[in-house]
Parts: C-alpha cells; structure tokens; sequence
C-alpha cells in the first residue's frame, strides 16, 4: 500500500511538473514501469472528465 501510494505521489509531482531528475531515476528504480503508466493514464482520464464536467456545468447554467 505504501508502494502504491508513493507511486502516486510521483505521479502527481510529475503532472504538476515539479518532479526532480534524482527523484524521478529512484522512483524507476523502486517501482514498476506498469504501475507508473497504469496510475498516470487512470489519473488523466479523471482530470479529462473532471475538466469536462466542469465545462458542461458552465455552458448549461
């Protein structure tokens, strides 16, 4: 679980852009390439459809 989430956390930092070369090499290092992508394209879609959903909101009010 502490895995998982601090795959997380490189993701999110990685978005933001605010992720370091020396973090970035360890965090290929500790964790897998496929929990990296898995949870970086599960974390675009909710931010395509978030970003939609607000829109929607905005345009029918």
């Amino acid at each position: 679980m502490l895995q998982l989430f601090s795959a997380l956390q490189s993701v999110l930092a990685a978005f933001f852009g605010v992720q370091s070369e020396s973090k970035r090499n360890s965090d290929f290092k500790k964790h897998s390439p496929y929990s990296i992508i898995i949870i970086a394209i599960v974390l675009f879609i909710v931010f395509v459809f978030s970003i939609y959903a607000i829109v929607t909101l905005v345009v029918n009010t």
